[in-house]
Parts: C-alpha cells; sequence; structure tokens
C-alpha cells in the first residue's frame, strides 16, 4: 500500500464536503482500527495490516457525494480513483469496494470486510446515543446505554441492526463486546467528531 493518510484525508475531502459525513468516516476508521487490534493482533497476526483496516474504514464512503443517486457505483468510483493516483494494494481496494457490495447483490468475503459492513452502522448508531446524550458527548455513552437504544427500533431507525448483528455470526463477537470495542474507539476520537 503506498496510501498515506494524509494523501487518503486529501482525496476524501476533495470529494467529499458535508462534515457528517467526514466524521462518519473518521468514526469507522477507528471502529476498524479498533477491531483489527482485538481480531487480529490479540490473536496474533501481523501488525502490518492494521493500516490497511483503517484505511478502508476512512474511505468506505468516499464517493457517496457523488454516488448516492447511483448506487450501484457506490464505492467503485472511490477504488477507480485511487487507482488512477497509482494504488495497486488488492486488500485495500477489494476491501472498500466491498461496501457497495450489498447493492450489487455481493456479500462480504473475509473478516475485514465483514467488520466494515458491521461496524457501519453502529458507528452511526453511537453517534445518535451521543446526541440525545444532555451534554452531547461521546464521553457520557456507555455499552449500556447504546445497547438501549439498539432495542429501541424507533431510535436512529435508519441504523440497520441486521447489520450490526453480523458481528456475532461472521466475526465471533458478542453484540456486547463489539459494541465496546466500537464505542471506545470512537471515544478517542470525540474531538474530531465533534463530540467532546
Amino acid at each position: 500500500m503506498f496510501l498515506t493518510r494524509p494523501l487518503a484525508l486529501e482525496l476524501l475531502f476533495r470529494h467529499m464536503q458535508n462534515q457528517n459525513l467526514r466524521r462518519h468516516c473518521l468514526s469507522v476508521e477507528a471502529a476498524m482500527g479498533g477491531l483489527y487490534k482485538t481480531m487480529v493482533i490479540k490473536d496474533g497476526g501481523e501488525k502490518s495490516r492494521e493500516e490497511i483496516w483503517k484505511m478502508v474504514g476512512l474511505l468506505h464512503d468516499g464517493d457517496y457525494e457523488e454516488t448516492k443517486t447511483d448506487m450501484k457505483n457506490h464505492s467503485k468510483l472511490m477504488v477507480k480513483w485511487l487507482k488512477e493516483l497509482g494504488e495497486t494494494d488488492h486488500e485495500l481496494l477489494h476491501g472498500i469496494e466491498s461496501h457497495g457490495g450489498s447493492h450489487r447483490g455481493i456479500e462480504p468475503s473475509n473478516q475485514m470486510e465483514w467488520a466494515l459492513f458491521s461496524c457501519d452502522e453502529l458507528t452511526g448508531l453511537i453517534v445518535a446515543t451521543a446526541l440525545v446524550q444532555p451534554d452531547k458527548k461521546l464521553a457520557g455513552v456507555t455499552v449500556e446505554k447504546v445497547l438501549d437504544k439498539f432495542k429501541s427500533k424507533n431510535f436512529a431507525a435508519g441504523a440497520r441492526r441486521g447489520d450490526i448483528l453480523k458481528c456475532e455470526e461472521k466475526l465471533g463477537i458478542s453484540l456486547e463486546n463489539f459494541v465496546r470495542n466500537v464505542l471506545q474507539s470512537m471515544q478517542r476520537i470525540a474531538p474530531e467528531l465533534g463530540l467532546a
């Protein structure tokens, strides 16, 4: 992977103007880094691939503003831009493209892609939970609060609970531990998310 984080941020911000969407991408980047540490490094995996996981999280929605009316091309356009920059890492490119796979009838195919699939929806639920706290800060959000909101189908109704629950079947992580991992990862970057 030749792509650096500064270059990835420049690409993301060039194509994504909405601040909340940018913050969503930062949330998923943090979540993917936290999940890598828990699922891969803890089990003896290489630390070297952590940046791939984080980069996939950061760029997964990078073309959304340009593909939201053509979701069949969602994430494919980002992969095209990366290839034009010279990126050739198959894991990175396929990981990003997998995000739009649901719009093309394709399921994730490995641990990283399933982690993205599940945490993408969870980050939105966590942000919504923070925004209904009196201080609107992530620091006041607990795993229990997120799980309570998870059970309330009318709360953040757009957050697909079924996708989040795939963490148990596809990743072997309980919902509670999955929420804990993603929440703690997001709390570490709360200032960047406007929730500190």
